[in-house]
């Protein structure tokens, strides 16, 4: 029982290790940018180690990855959880669905718009890029799944265009929202758009 507790207790403090690396990464990176980022600032700001962050992430790089992963994650989390409240509340057209889910992906970004900025940038680390671009066209394979396949030229360019009205519209959330009213109007403005595209 006691070496079960001890397991128990060494997995939550490597959950609060890792949590607290990563949150130390988020402020670093967003005050000095992926390649002016200092390992020792990082560590420093987490109360750890370079030990530790070797440890439990291999590297700047991958601290920056596992920092992307994280807020991936809840914004995948809180677009799910949101489209399927509209459906248990009865909503079911594909087009209100895909609006629901772009609405909590900009609520998300309104949340989190401290690490969102993060990502904003072209600077991370080498190959980061194309991990974005293999994420980008997961998120239109998804999105296809409420709008239509890509099966047509037409399919494919309004998939492509309306998955950036919300990437961009994300970026105006980030960059130049001050107040949730603000976040929200450009929510508003972000689902006319895609009801427009959409047709």
């Amino acid at each position: 029982m006691a070496e079960k507790r001890a397991a128990s207790w060494r997995w939550s403090k490597t959950g609060e290790t890792q949590r607290r690396l990563l949150d130390a990464a988020r402020d670093v990176f967003a005050e000095s940018g992926y390649l002016d980022a200092n390992i020792a600032d990082i560590v420093e700001r987490a109360g750890s180690s370079t030990g530790s962050l070797y440890h439990h992430f291999g590297g700047k790089a991958e601290l920056y990855t596992a920092l992307w992963d994280r807020h991936d994650s809840a914004h995948l989390e809180q677009v799910r959880a949101a489209v399927a409240a509209a459906r248990r509340a009865g909503t079911s057209d594909p087009l209100e669905l895909f609006c629901v889910g772009a609405r909590a992906f900009l609520d998300g970004s309104w949340q989190r718009r401290d690490v969102a900025a993060v990502f904003l940038d072209n600077d991370g680390p080498p190959g980061f890029e194309r991990r974005r671009r293999e994420d980008r066209l997961e998120w239109i394979r998804q999105n296809s799944a409420l709008l239509g396949p890509a099966d047509t030229s037409r399919n494919r360019i309004m998939l492509d265009v309306v998955t950036d009205v919300i990437v961009e519209s994300s970026r105006e959330v980030v960059l130049h929202c001050r107040t949730r009213k603000q976040a929200t109007a450009v929510a508003d403005f972000m689902c006319e758009l895609l009801r427009k595209l959409s047709v």
